[in-house]
């Protein structure tokens, strides 16, 4: 597909159910445009992405933005909490955004699982980043989806809060039965999963430069 002046060509792959899938490549090898692909925010020029049995492309954007709610949950590498919400009001976003009321025993309930019951009432910047990172984390799993799509997860993390962000991940991926799909550069994500048999690598190429005009 052409992304800008730039045309990014993914190999074949399928992934298998329970399967999870690390896609690794320099920048502007295409790892966050393959992620909005697999989210439908962009359709591919060529070819097809079938995620969970529904081909993305021949939804209409209505459709489209209702699987996404019910389907995905995302992890971005910036974590994008209001600042003027609390926890429990920026975990209660995506119902609203659904035209649904918050669940609020839900919200509990996660955010109990991932250790942070205790800061509802809190703003973000009243937030570690480790907390920070746990509350996002159930934000994208409140509507118990089937995917989870993370951005570069831990490229601004020290070391300590990168093992504690995969723990994180993987665990929630046991848990739940679902996906995750992680687009990363960082090594330590490897040496860290490198004997989980679930998980799967894709390698992308950088991007091809320019033609001089």
């Amino acid at each position: 597909m052409r992304y800008g002046a730039t045309e990014l060509r993914f190999p074949d792959f399928a992934l298998r159910p329970g399967g999870h899938l690390l896609l690794r490549g320099a920048s502007g090898s295409g790892k966050s445009t393959l992620l909005a692909l697999m989210a439908g925010l962009l359709t591919p020029t060529s070819g097809c992405l079938t995620m969970d049995g529904q081909e993305l492309a021949l939804l209409a954007p209505a459709a489209r933005d209702a699987w996404r709610g019910a389907k995905l949950g995302f992890v971005p590498q910036r974590l994008h909490l209001s600042a003027s919400l609390t926890v429990r009001d920026n975990l209660s976003l995506p119902y609203v955004a659904a035209g649904l009321s918050p669940d609020l025993a839900r919200i509990d309930a996660v955010l109990g699982e991932l250790g942070v019951g205790a800061l509802l009432n809190r703003r973000p910047h009243q937030l570690s980043q480790g907390q920070a990172q746990r509350v996002a984390l159930a934000r994208a799993l409140l509507r118990a989806p089937r995917f989870i799509l993370a951005d570069e997860p831990t490229a601004n993390l020290d070391d300590e809060s990168c093992d504690a962000t995969l723990t994180l991940l993987r665990r929630a991926s046991d848990q739940h039965g679902l996906c995750l799909v992680i687009a990363s550069h960082d090594a330590r994500i490897e040496a860290a999963w490198g004997g989980w048999s679930a998980l799967h690598r894709l390698r992308l190429a950088s991007a091809p430069a320019p033609a001089a005009a």
